[in-house]
């Protein structure tokens, strides 16, 4: 049976635990402020792009030019899937709902014969895949240290190089994507090739005339249209990686709380009943002594 002082010393331990709980709570939710206005300025910028190219995408479409290399279409036999995780945890379960769902990915395209390679983005998917002894193409570090737009552009031109060059037939982007505070959607992207939105959504009532030409334009955009995504895809995780964080450390200054309020009263029972012990010891004495 624990004795006072082990009781005391768990008290003092989970009410030091749940300071830094709460600490590292106040940390995230200032973060994820931030995180939050930087994903919800891009979003409108990356849904615009995308809009505009698939308006130029299907017009040169129909004035019967060769797609763009960044749009073939071919029978899809090597893939690849980036994933993206945090580099760090305590974060609920951010990064096991991305692995489960990566996990699921793997499969399915193993059933349909598909040779596939895998590339990461965060500490805890490279982790998880060197646990399960699956090799990894390409393992980007320090995305998340100083998280800019020159980062996703890099990654963004190394798969499109690999695109077009028929290495890979086609890029799949895995990641959390930022919905609240206390949510985030697990969501696979096709990067590559891109995947126009239907007519009715891109396509205007007004035609263009472009210069130099739709091929043109699309040179000097698709490269920064991936980029945009990658980038965008970045941010929702960051966000979302903050607001897990700060939800899973609000449950644990919640839980430690509640485990002292019982450590406490497994205490003031266990010093009750000493203290009931020693009174009965002294009444004995002294019976003895008459």
């Amino acid at each position: 049976m624990a004795t006072l002082r082990d009781i005391r010393k768990r008290i003092r331990s989970v009410q030091n635990m749940a300071k830094i709980t709460n600490a590292m709570k106040m940390v995230a939710a200032a973060k994820l402020r931030r995180a939050q206005e930087a994903v919800e300025n891009a979003r409108p910028y990356s849904r615009k792009l995308h809009r505009l190219l698939s308006e130029i995408a299907l017009r040169a479409e129909t004035a019967g030019e060769p797609p763009h290399p960044l749009l073939q279409r071919r029978t899809t036999q090597k893939v690849e899937l980036v994933v993206m995780t945090s580099d760090r945890g305590l974060c609920g379960g951010f990064n096991s709902n991305i692995m489960r769902r990566a996990e699921r990915f793997l499969w399915e395209q193993a059933e349909q014969h598909h040779e596939i390679r895998v590339s990461t983005i965060g500490r805890k998917a490279t982790e998880h895949f060197k646990r399960k002894k699956r090799p990894v193409r390409q393992a980007y570090t320090g995305i998340f240290d100083a998280l800019d737009y020159t980062k996703a552009k890099t990654i963004a031109d190394e798969l499109a190089q690999y695109f077009v060059d028929s290495e890979l037939d086609a890029i799949y982007l895995l990641f959390n994507e930022f919905k609240s505070a206390v949510s985030q959607q697990v969501t696979v992207v096709q990067l590559l090739p891109l995947q126009p939105l239907a007519p009715a959504e891109s396509q205007s009532a007004v035609d263009f005339q472009y210069e130099p030409s739709e091929h043109g334009i699309l040179d000097g955009l698709l490269p920064r249209y991936l980029a945009t995504e990658l980038y965008q895809a970045l941010l929702e995780s960051t966000a979302g990686e903050f607001g897990a964080r700060m939800t899973a450390m609000d449950n644990a200054t919640r839980n430690a709380k509640e485990a002292v309020q019982k450590l406490t009263l497994q205490f003031n029972r266990a010093r009750q009943a000493q203290i009931t012990r020693e009174l009965m010891e002294i009444i004995a004495g002294a019976e003895a002594l008459r």
